[in-house]
C-alpha cells in the first residue's frame, strides 16, 4: 500500500508537470527514480499482452503489465491534470514568473542529480550529451510545421503523438511543444470542457506515439544505457532556457485560429526586464522558489539513493518471502519480454 500510494504521488507529479509549458513530466519520472521502469513497463503494452493473458489469465496479464505500478502512477497522472489544468492557467497568466522561477530550480537540480558519472561513464559519451543539448534547443523551432499538416483531427493526432513522446524524455515538455504547434490552448480547453471528440483525436495520437517510442526507448536503455542517459541529461540541460523567468518574447508567428506561437526569446537580467517592460522582477520571490524546486529535487534524490541503499543490504538481513515476493513481479515481467519484442 505505501509503494502504491508513493507510485500515486509521483503521477501527480507528471501530471502538474506536464501541465506546465517548459516542464516535463519525463523529468519527475526520472527524479523520483521510476523512469525506467515506466519505459519498460510502458513497452510490455502490445502483442506480448495478449499471448500473457491467453496463457495464464488475468493474473499473469497484471504481472505482464505491471499493473500494480501502472494503475495507481495512470491515477495520479490523471487526477492531476484535471484537476490542475484550472491551477496552471491562473499561474501561467497571473505568474509566469514564480512559476518559471520554481520550475527552473526543479529541473536544473535534477540535471545535476541524474548527470552523476556511472561507473562506465567514458570521454564519447559527451557525444550524446550534445546530440541531447541540440535536439532540445531545435525541436520547438520545427513543432510550427505540424501546424501546416491542414485537416484539425491529423493535426490533433499528430500533435499527440509527439506530446506524448515528450513526457517520456526528460527536460523535453510535451505543453511547451504543444504550444509552440498551436495546439496548447486547444487542448487544455478541450479537457476543462470534456470535449469527448477533441480528446478522441488526440488521444489516439497519444496511443501511437506511446507505444513507439516507448520501444525505442526501451531498447537504448537495455542496450546502450549509459550513453542513453547521457542523452537524456542532455535534454534536460537543454531544457533550462525555456524555463528562464525574465525573458522577451522576440520572434512568433500566429496559428490558424490567431494565437500567438513563440518561437525565439531573448534572456534578460532581472533589472533588465524590469526596466524593459515596467513589471516588476520579483528577484527575492523567484529566486526563493527556484531554491525551493532545487530542494524538493535535492530531498527526492537523497530519498532515492536511501531506499536503493535499503534494497541492496545483504540478503541474510532480509526475510526471503518478502525478497522472492519483491522480486517475483520483475521476473515474470522480463520473461514476457521476448515475446513483445
Amino acid at each position: 500500500m505505501k509503494r502504491h500510494l508513493g507510485i500515486f504521488f509521483r503521477g501527480a507529479g507528471m501530471g502538474a508537470a506536464d501541465a506546465v509549458p517548459g516542464v516535463s513530466g519525463g523529468t519527475i519520472a526520472f527524479v523520483t527514480g521510476i523512469y525506467e521502469e515506466l519505459i519498460h513497463t510502458i513497452k510490455q503494452f502490445g502483442p506480448g499482452a495478449f499471448v500473457a493473458w491467453r496463457q495464464g489469465g488475468l493474473a499473469r496479464l497484471a504481472v505482464h503489465l505491471n499493473l500494480a505500478f501502472m494503475l495507481p502512477l495512470l491515477a495520479g497522472i490523471f487526477l492531476s491534470l484535471f484537476s490542475v489544468a484550472h491551477l496552471v492557467v491562473w499561474l501561467i497568466d497571473d505568474y509566469p514568473l514564480l512559476l518559471n522561477g520554481f520550475f527552473f530550480g526543479l529541473v536544473a537540480a535534477s540535471a545535476l542529480v541524474v548527470s552523476r558519472h556511472p561507473e562506465d561513464w567514458r570521454w564519447w559519451h559527451l557525444l550524446p550529451l550534445a546530440v541531447g543539448l541540440l535536439l532540445a534547443h531545435g525541436l520547438p523551432s520545427l513543432m510550427p510545421l505540424v501546424a501546416g499538416l491542414g485537416h484539425p483531427d491529423l493535426v490533433l493526432v499528430v500533435g499527440g503523438a509527439i506530446a506524448i513522446s515528450a513526457l517520456l524524455l526528460p527536460g523535453v515538455s510535451g505543453s511547451f511543444l504543444l504550444l509552440t504547434m498551436g495546439l496548447y490552448g486547444t487542448v487544455m480547453e478541450g479537457i476543462r470542457g470534456f470535449d469527448l471528440g477533441l480528446m478522441a483525436m488526440f488521444g489516439v495520437g497519444c496511443l501511437i506515439g506511446l507505444f513507439g517510442f516507448s520501444r525505442l526507448l526501451s531498447w537504448l536503455l537495455r542496450h546502450h544505457h549509459t550513453a542513453t542517459l547521457q542523452l537524456l541529461v542532455g535534454f534536460i540541460i537543454g531544457s533550462l532556457p525555456v524555463l528562464w523567468p525574465w525573458r522577451e518574447l522576440v520572434r512568433y508567428q500566429l496559428g490558424a485560429e490567431g494565437q500567438m506561437i513563440p518561437l525565439d526569446y531573448r534572456y534578460l537580467t532581472p533589472a533588465d526586464f524590469a526596466e524593459l517592460t515596467g513589471d516588476p522582477a520579483r528577484l527575492l520571490a523567484v529566486v526563493a522558489l527556484m531554491l525551493a524546486g532545487a530542494a524538493l529535487v535535492l530531498l527526492l534524490g537523497w530519498a532515492n539513493r536511501s531506499t536503493g541503499a535499503e534494497a541492496a543490504r545483504p540478503a541474510d538481513r532480509r526475510p526471503t518471502d518478502r525478497r522472492a515476493a519483491a522480486a517475483g513481479p520483475r521476473q515474470g515481467a522480463d520473461k514476457e519480454e521476448g515475446s513483445d519484442a
